[in-house]
């Protein structure tokens, strides 16, 4: 049956409408309806091939040791085994380090860890394949392990060269300060648990190369490293990824090991491969967020206003260097949050402990850099007897002067004066504080704690080279447009915002926008989606490639209905040309007769940004994005145990390109970084085994852990003035940060135990036993405070 042809009246009423689904509105998520009914098809649900092994591998058992037998013959004698590998089967480069080398495929004569792959089986099915790999013979001579990050430092245990950041003269102003403080503080890691585990599923071809399914962050990447350890030029690999079960930066580096595994299985014995790890293996076997250790040093007036600081972040980095370069080098660019340092003097370490290698997690060092200075401002107001927002706001950026950062880039643009104050008054900050006094002068055992922190979160990569970002559109006849580029999709959405930024350029339905997996073979060499730069990257590659197109439309219109350019006009799936109305896809179809080309390719990098390494100064980040969150808390000081009352949340997104994605986002980053700093503990035993490796013994914040009243709300009218997306902010890492006010709002509650005089020693995460351990301290000092007058009119 024809479709009814609609008139020119009919067109030009369609034509005034607005377009319900292109940038700036709440457009769901693309994979919404197959997320909530189970339709979605991640890496396991994929059919199985015919003959496919299932690959596992047997672990170290040993933080730190020499092999001195290895023998895999006991694994065949299980029948469904096809292969049993260990490093001399690797049929090119072994190591598959990320930027520098340093992590071997399987162990290389020693292991260095307790989780190290040393051998890999692949049988018919998985359960075959871990008993015979469990049956091969591994000998171990052992060697020393450093597990204490404080060690590694104090040893110069590193697994790169330290880096300093310094501006003014931090040793003179901290020498005149009329205040000076020191104090450290242990930061703890945190497991990503995405829902899926690593995996990857691998299909040799007849070339000699391998189709990769891959549940990573870092198509590109993965394809570099399978083509190594094959030994094969990297057009013979390619990278397929739909979409993750979660990722958070697990799986930016962490992904590859699995997939080359698979890869070398399917090499060898011409067969699929593929290997899932089960949870405990993979909580065991991968990176977690660094464990950082800080030392400060800070002199400050009795305003409260900074003079000089010395800030020592040393990030517990594991046996390797992976991604820990960046990582640490985003920690110090981070250490002063919104604040101006002034003269400081900011040092990062990358000590090497005898743990699994930590990656990259949401924030990349950033959080670890700002719990620290947060902590410092919080230590502050308490010497001097002031509200802690009082020194945090006294110590902010200015907007025409003491706008210069440790690293020499200017804030510019900066939101955070005018966005504490709308928070500050939206959520009663005086009125409470005065309230909350009043609640712990007459409440013995329960306390209330009350925070207002901000953030400052510089957008880009810090590896200069990795911003820049591809895409691919086709036009089909029917006016449907096919949409790839190098982004990754892992559940925040990313999808269905560059979807949007192809619907608004073209002015059509989204409907119309099919996105397909992200795939090495149609957009080459792209970066890891992270670093908050995935919409800001491949947004405005997608943007590039549509108005490509849509140039070569409007010109050959121009040309056919002999108007000039300035006649054609794209709105809500109508052109208009000059006086008549064309549905869009009978332009499409004209433009196809007119042998005009609807595909395009389109490259984004972006501008301004550059850091001069030697000199530690530079402009690393293209712009900020910042936030302001207020959390209140109560504390039961007999157990340790706390509730989140309440939290008010208003974060800065520049001109949104989806509200409700992005008020999710800001959600989830709040709530998993609440979780990161209160419940996340990570445990090791003292041979160096994690403890804490399942859902047993490790816990993420679950519904009830959520404060009973949160309130989210995005900055309005507030375009980003840099020439990003639709002038919209990264939203990915940002809100992550907001979750430091529930730390420092417990700590809060604890210090009102000493008069609010004294911060209390606890380290992140604040679980309840350190809560406690917090309590203790105050009171101990209470009483000490409360016996020095009678001690000192006592009698000789």
């Amino acid at each position: 049956m024809h479709k009814h042809k609609k008139s020119q009246e009919e067109l030009a009423a369609l034509f005034r409408a607005d377009l319900t689904t292109g940038v700036g509105k709440s457009v769901k998520h693309e994979s919404a309806p197959k997320h909530v009914s189970g339709e979605a098809v991640y890496i396991d649900d994929r059919l199985e091939f015919p003959n496919q092994l299932h690959v596992y591998a047997r672990m170290s058992d040993r933080a730190h040791a020499r092999i001195t037998k290895l023998d895999v013959s006991p694994c065949y004698d299980f029948p469904g085994v096809a292969i049993a590998i260990t490093k001399d089967d690797v049929p090119g480069q072994l190591d598959i380090g990320p930027v520098v080398a340093g992590d071997p495929l399987l162990a290389d004569g020693k292991v260095e860890y307790v989780g190290q792959m040393v051998i890999a089986v692949a049988a018919d099915s998985l359960e075959t394949a871990r008993k015979a790999a469990m049956a091969a013979i591994i000998e171990y001579e052992d060697l020393e392990p450093v597990l204490d990050v404080v060690e590694a430092l104090r040893k110069k245990h590193f697994v790169l060269d330290s880096h300093q950041h310094k501006i003014g003269d931090s040793a003179a102003m901290l020498a005149s300060a009329p205040n000076r403080i020191q104090g450290t503080l242990h930061i703890g890691g945190q497991e990503h648990f995405y829902l899926e585990t690593q995996i990857s599923s691998v299909m040799p071809t007849e070339d000699g190369g391998v189709i990769v399914y891959t549940s990573t962050q870092n198509p590109t990447e993965v394809q570099k490293l399978v083509a190594e350890v094959l030994g094969i030029s990297f057009n013979k690999v390619v990278i397929d990824m739909r979409r993750m079960g979660g990722g958070f930066g697990g799986k930016e580096t962490q992904a590859a090991a699995p997939a080359c595994l698979c890869a070398v299985i399917a090499r060898l014995t011409g067969r699929p491969a593929k290997m899932r790890l089960p949870r405990v293996e993979d909580m065991q076997m991968t990176g977690k967020r660094h464990p950082f250790y800080v030392e400060y040093d800070v002199g400050f007036d009795d305003d409260g206003l900074l003079h000089g600081i010395n800030i020592d972040l040393a990030g517990n980095c594991g046996y390797s260097p992976d991604l820990s370069g960046s990582i640490v080098d985003r920690a110090m660019f981070h250490s002063d949050n919104a604040y101006f340092l002034g003269n400081a003097t900011v040092n990062g370490h990358r000590c090497k402990t005898n743990t699994a290698s930590n990656t990259a997690y949401r924030g990349f060092g950033g959080p670890q850099g700002m719990v620290a200075i947060e902590e410092i401002m919080d230590a502050v107001a308490r010497h001097l007897g002031k509200d802690p927002l009082e020194v945090r706001k006294r110590n902010y950026y200015g907007k025409e002067d003491r706008n210069v950062t440790h690293y020499y880039q200017q804030v510019e643009h900066n939101l955070l004066e005018e966005m504490t104050a709308e928070l500050e008054a939206s959520a009663e900050y005086t009125k409470r504080r005065a309230e909350i006094r009043e609640f712990n002068a007459k409440s013995p055992v329960l306390k209330k704690g009350l925070a207002l922190t901000p953030v400052k979160f510089g957008i880009s990569f810090t590896a200069t080279f990795l911003n820049q970002a591809g895409a691919l559109i086709h036009i089909y006849t029917d006016g449907s447009i096919h949409l790839n580029h190098g982004g990754t999709e892992m559940g925040q959405g990313l999808n269905t915002k560059v979807a949007q930024v192809v619907a608004e350029v073209f002015q059509v339905d989204i409907e119309r926008v099919q996105i397909t997996a992200t795939n090495t073979d149609k957009v080459p060499n792209t970066s890891p989606t992270a670093a908050s730069s995935g919409a800001d990257l491949n947004g405005k590659a997608a943007q590039n490639a549509a108005e490509i197109i849509k140039q070569r439309l409007v010109e050959f219109a121009a040309r056919h209905w002999k108007v000039t350019e300035e006649d054609v006009e794209f709105r809500n799936n109508q052109v208009r040309v000059r006086d008549q109305f064309v549905p869009f896809e009978e332009l499409i179809q004209q433009a196809y007769f007119g042998q005009v080309s609807l595909s395009s390719t389109g490259f984004y990098r972006t501008p301004k940004i550059y850091y001069d390494r030697d000199k530690a100064r530079g402009r690393p980040f293209y712009y900020y994005a910042f936030g302001v969150s207020c959390s209140e808390v109560l504390v039961d000081t007999l157990t340790g145990e706390y509730r989140m009352l309440r939290t008010d949340i208003l974060h800065d997104v520049g001109d949104s390109l989806n509200p409700a994605i992005d008020i999710g986002q800001v959600e989830g980053g709040f709530v998993q970084g609440m979780g990161w700093l209160t419940m996340e503990e990570l445990v090791w035993n003292a041979k160096g085994k994690l403890m804490t490796n399942g859902p047993a013994s490790y816990k993420i914040p679950a519904i009830a852990d959520m404060p009973q009243d949160l309130r989210v709300k995005l900055v309005e009218n507030r375009k980003n003035p840099e020439q990003t997306v639709f002038h919209s902010k990264a939203v990915g890492e940002p809100p992550f940060m907001l979750g430091i006010s529930v730390f420092c709002a417990i700590k809060d509650a604890v210090a009102s135990l000493a008069d609010y005089r004294v911060q209390p020693q606890i380290d992140a995460p604040a679980t309840p036993e350190r809560v406690l351990w917090g309590v203790e301290q105050m009171r101990k000092l209470k009483a000490q405070q409360a016996a020095l007058p009678q001690t000192q009119t006592e009698p000789a």
